[in-house]
């Protein structure tokens, strides 16, 4: 008889480590995931719009990251993974279109000719100057990047160039984002003595990618779920989870209708701010760390409007704070991917850190929002054939300075076979959660093996 798994949460991060736990741990394990959600997958949910297959949570991984080529490939999916046409993003700044500066990261610059148009001539200037500054850096330190980019390079290049992409990936913005989350490879060049920040950017340019930077899944992300919840073989009990007790053999999952599940060994893979209530008096420490891991919701618009609706040749904008515009990104879809079908879809997120407007707006107001919007970026009035409002509570962590100890802290304070992964604790792309169900699985199947 093999040994007893729970997994407490059916997203991606769930999924996988139950796939990672069939295929070491074998078929007579006994493999249980909880979830109470109508569908598993987490974030990644695929509806049709237009007909067309659209994925409205996470829509795109970065494929200079392997763990998502990698899972692809394992599970014969390796057909399915697309890339983008070339198209380019834009940002919207000052209520104009602006090209996405080049030779940046996460819109840090190393080339002031990249910000014309975009920043003032005294903050071209200071992006010029900045290489010649003295600069004061301590090996480990963890600023915002606002603090570290506005000292450098003034706050305009803060706020029309590396605030909308960093709300694009966290919802949140630059002062909320600690330098070694968001550009941990710019940190990384800091410490090994660069002398400006212009020359840690330009040290930390990723090598140039042959192909797409981005990829995606042919039919939607419910392709990759779908294969998962196969290969894994796990029993779903559609039902949260209000509690997990220690036993003498293991631990007991006890779901919201009381029933007892006992197992060798637990992985939670649930939200930052669902966790304190499911630990806090077995790892007191690590429910408190888990506290301190600020979280934003955002709301997703799809619209599918009419074939030969003329959308600009661009992948999509990023919009600076501050703007005449409601939502913070968009996703010319059909420029991005290529079009299929009949119809042009788009893609709107709303919503940052802070705000309630994802809570709190109506749907109407949503689709509202988003056709006024297309008309301010592009003067495109026209009526939806189909669309599309999700709402993503509480589900964007955000990777403040001294995050990495954040999670450090939270994950030594539990036991060996009781573990976590999630977007929360590696980084928030789906990449970095194939990432930690690894290393989650892979932590338990050790620690069982030396009981």
């Amino acid at each position: 008889m093999g040994l007893s798994y729970c997994i407490v949460g059916g997203g991606i991060s769930g999924l996988v480590a139950a796939y990672r736990l069939r295929r070491s741990a074998g078929p007579d394990a006994s493999i249980t995931l909880f979830d109470g959600a109508d569908r598993l997958g987490g974030v990644l949910r695929t509806v049709r719009l237009g007909g067309q297959p659209f994925d409205i949570g996470a829509e795109a991984f970065i494929t200079r990251r392997p763990e998502m080529p990698a899972l692809l490939a394992e599970l014969g999916l390796a057909d399915r993974q697309i890339q983008t046409t070339g198209a380019q993003p834009s940002l919207y700044s000052c209520g104009q279109l602006h090209p996405l500066p080049q030779g940046a990261v996460q819109g840090i610059p190393t080339l002031a000719s990249s910000m014309l148009d975009l920043v003032d001539n005294a903050s071209i200037a200071q992006v010029l100057d900045e290489r010649i500054r003295p600069l004061t850096w301590n090996v480990g330190a963890d600023p915002t990047v606002a603090e570290l980019v506005g000292d450098r390079f003034g706050q305009q290049v803060v706020t029309r160039s590396v605030d909308p992409l960093l709300a694009g990936v966290y919802a949140g913005s630059a002062a909320s984002i600690g330098l070694r989350a968001a550009a941990p490879a710019v940190a990384v060049a800091l410490d090994r003595g660069a002398t400006s920040l212009t020359e840690a950017v330009r040290r930390a340019l990723p090598a140039p990618v042959f192909g797409s930077a981005f990829g995606a899944v042919r039919g939607g992300y419910s392709v990759l779920v779908d294969e998962l919840r196969h290969r894994a073989g796990a029993h779903w009990i559609q039902k949260g989870v209000q509690r997990i007790d220690s036993t003498t053999g293991g631990w007991e999952v006890i779901d919201e209708e009381g029933g007892y599940w006992p197992a060798d060994a637990v992985v939670i893979a649930v939200p930052a701010p669902r966790l304190p209530s499911l630990i806090e008096h077995l790892a007191p420490h690590s429910a408190a760390a888990a506290r301190r891991i600020p979280v934003a919701s955002v709301a997703v618009v799809g619209l599918a409007l009419p074939a030969g609706t003329p959308l600009p040749q661009q992948s999509g904008v990023l919009a600076a704070s501050g703007e005449k515009l409601r939502c913070k990104a968009i996703t010319l879809s059909s420029r991005k991917w290529g079009r299929c079908g009949d119809v042009e879809l788009v893609r709107l997120s709303f919503g940052r850190l802070g705000d309630e407007l994802a809570r709190n707006a109506t749907d109407d107001d949503l689709l509202s929002w988003a056709q006024q919007d297309l008309v301010t970026l592009f003067g495109i009035a026209v009526e939806p054939v189909d669309s599309h409002v999700h709402r993503w509570m509480d589900a964007i962590p955000q990777y403040q300075p001294g995050h990495r100890g954040v999670i450090t802290e939270l994950r030594a304070g539990l036991p060996p076979t009781l573990v976590v992964a999630g977007a929360y604790l590696d980084g928030v792309g789906v990449p970095a959660c194939v990432g930690t169900a690894t290393r989650a699985a892979e932590s338990l199947l050790t620690a069982c093996a030396t009981r």
